[in-house]
C-alpha cells in the first residue's frame, strides 16, 4: 500500500507542470495565435487532426517549437510578440497540438 502511495504521489509531481502549462497555452493561444489557427491565415487550424498529427508525425515537436519561437512561412516568431518566452510559446503549441487530439510524445 505504501509504494501505491508513493508512486501516486509521484506521478502526481511529474504531472504538475503539465497542468499548470495548459491554462497559460490556452491564454498565448487566445492572445496571440487564434486570429490565425482558428481558420484564418492558412495556419493549420485548431481541432484539424490529421494535419496537426502529420506536423507532429513528419517534424517532430522540436521543430514545431523551434518554428513557433523563429517564425517559419507567413508566421512571424513568436506570433508576432516578441515579449512572450520561449516557455509561454511551447505551451501554445503544446495546447493547439492537444485540442487537435494528437497526443503528445513522449519526451
Amino acid at each position: 500500500m505504501r509504494i501505491k502511495t508513493v508512486s501516486l504521489a509521484l506521478g502526481a509531481l511529474l504531472l504538475a507542470p503539465l497542468a499548470l502549462a495548459a491554462p497559460e497555452g490556452e491564454s498565448v493561444y487566445q492572445d496571440n495565435c487564434a486570429m490565425c489557427h482558428s481558420g484564418g491565415g492558412g495556419a493549420p487550424t485548431v481541432g484539424d487532426t490529421k494535419t496537426w498529427q502529420h506536423l507532429v508525425e513528419s517534424h517532430g515537436m522540436d521543430t514545431l517549437y523551434d518554428n513557433a519561437i523563429k517564425g517559419v512561412g507567413g508566421m512571424p516568431a513568436k506570433g508576432g510578440n516578441s515579449s512572450l518566452s520561449e516557455a509561454q510559446v511551447k505551451a501554445a503549441v503544446e495546447y493547439m497540438v492537444g485540442q487537435s487530439g494528437v497526443e503528445l510524445p513522449s519526451q
